[in-house]
């Protein structure tokens, strides 16, 4: 078993696949063995996460998701604590391992109770299992509603009932677990649109299967840290790139010199600032180190270009230059309406993978729906899809931000980032993200890397951040990442 932490890369895979994986495993080793190391794997992880726990409620579903509850109840009381079982199945009626699960229990002694104990000091949900993305109702959502309102800490098994486990959706009355354990695979939803809020901390056990990466490939990664990249000492600023970012149209220049700031920081050799407005001398005092240049005659042919960071509706104007000629490119913020608005820019957009130029597109919900022409809520239905869409689309390389921000590109495996938190939720760090994405594309890092290092290293420096201080963009901006 292992904690789930910003630190790893790990497959995760969709229920079909976890079905395929499930139905092998049965068929390999004897019966019930699987609900048994689950039910064992549960117990375990409440005995590590509540150790003075005495009474515990288990609320079991009428599925396998509740078996492995019976399963964990069984344990628990013979090691001398005093679970409680509500149960929603039937001895009769139930699937045959959850029988199996429920006989023991009994045997054991466990108490079983048609409501949820007055008071209890840890909460186990094994409502609903894989698969089951529905709304609870009846018995079920009462006692989620009784969890919700408990101080006791609540450990999920394997998904925190109702969560969607392909794409991470969950009812506004579904479970908020304060730590769930993934069993056999590790589930998409689990890091992404809802997923990380209802989750808590997720815990991972393969149950001893071993996953052939060729034969259950995952439909998306959990995306790790960067790999190191050593700078020589035999370097100079042209070593690693230039970077023009094309934003900052009048009253709104602080997003172009976060933008800047951020390349800055994040290694960039040479950083140009192209202001869409009047020209300003506030941004050079306050960045010595930024040239500024004039956004309609920069040379851009052998840079990487940021384009529309607060750029406005004077981005459209210098749009077509920069996926014209531009070397490597990010195109954020107005610049994605702008292209959402153009089918002439779209076109440009897809012949830059014909021209080996690399691109790299940051779009937020909403602009991902405005690219697709749909709702932002069908987006967030089915993060992973859209993302795949929008990079098949444009042949360009997507971050769809948001909470477990997803990183496509045509033909690869996405990646989900678990790193961040919502002390990124203010104005300015999706500037600071894409000035980011631009200089490890200056520094000529591949375009999928590029964006997936980005990611995560924008997340990290929120996670890191004091938790009494507040995170502003420019703070995030200035860090060493």
């Amino acid at each position: 078993m292992i904690r789930i932490t910003g630190e790893h890369s790990l497959a995760l895979h969709d229920v079909a696949g976890t079905r395929r994986l499930e139905q092998t495993a049965r068929a390999a080793l004897p019966a019930h063995t699987l609900m048994q190391r689950a039910g064992l794997a549960t117990a375990r992880l409440a005995l590590a996460l509540a150790p003075h726990a005495r009474r515990i409620w288990i609320a079991c579903g009428p599925g396998n998701n509740g078996g492995d509850g019976l399963e964990a109840a069984m344990h628990l009381q013979n090691w001398g604590k005093e679970p409680v079982v509500t149960w929603l199945g039937q001895a009769d009626g139930a699937p045959v391992d959850a029988r199996a699960s429920h006989a023991r229990a009994l045997q054991a002694g466990v108490k079983f109770s048609d409501a949820p104990p007055a008071h209890f000091d840890l909460c186990i949900d094994a409502l609903l299992g894989l698969g089951a993305d529905r709304a609870p109702e009846g018995k079920m959502a009462e006692w989620i509603a009784l969890m919700r309102a408990s101080s006791a800490p609540c450990l999920s098994i394997d998904l925190p009932s109702g969560l969607g486990a392909d794409t991470g959706c969950a009812p506004a009355q579904g479970v908020r677990a304060d730590h769930t354990l993934s069993l056999l695979t590790l589930k998409p939803g689990l890091f992404t649109a809802d997923g990380r809020d209802a989750s808590g901390q997720v815990w991972f056990d393969d149950l001893g299967v071993y996953v052939d990466a060729a034969t259950y490939p995952g439909v998306a990664v959990l995306g790790g840290p960067a790999r190191a990249r050593p700078r020589l000492h035999a370097s100079h600023k042209g070593s690693f790139g230039d970077v023009a970012v094309l934003g900052g149209a009048s009253g709104m220049t602080g997003a172009a010199l976060l933008c800047a700031s951020a390349a800055l920081h994040a290694g960039a050799g040479r950083v140009y600032l192209c202001l869409l407005g009047a020209p300003a001398a506030a941004p050079a005092a306050a960045r010595p180190e930024l040239m500024q240049r004039d956004a309609a005659t920069i040379d851009l042919t052998a840079m990487t270009a940021v384009c529309g960071c607060g750029g406005g509706d004077a981005v459209r104007a210098v749009l077509p230059r920069v996926l014209a000629t531009a070397a490597r490119a990010v195109i954020d913020a107005d610049a994605l309406n702008a292209l959402a608005a153009d089918a002439q820019l779209c076109t440009q957009l897809r012949q830059r993978a014909a021209r080996a130029r690399p691109t790299v597109i940051t779009p937020h919900p909403l602009e991902a729906a405005r690219l697709l022409d749909c709702s932002a809520a069908r987006v967030q239905a089915d993060r992973l899809g859209a993302a795949a869409q929008l990079a098949e689309r444009f042949q360009c390389v997507v971050v769809l931000k948001g909470s477990g921000s997803i990183v496509a590109a045509p033909g690869a495996v996405s990646v989900i980032n678990p790193t961040g938190n919502a002390r990124l939720a203010t104005a300015g760090t999706g500037d600071v993200l894409a000035g980011m994405v631009g200089a490890a594309l200056a520094a000529a890092v591949p375009a999928f890397e590029a964006a997936c290092e980005a990611v995560h290293a924008h997340g990290m420096a929120a996670d890191r951040w004091p938790a009494e201080q507040a995170l502003t963009a420019n703070a995030l901006a200035r860090l060493r990442m």
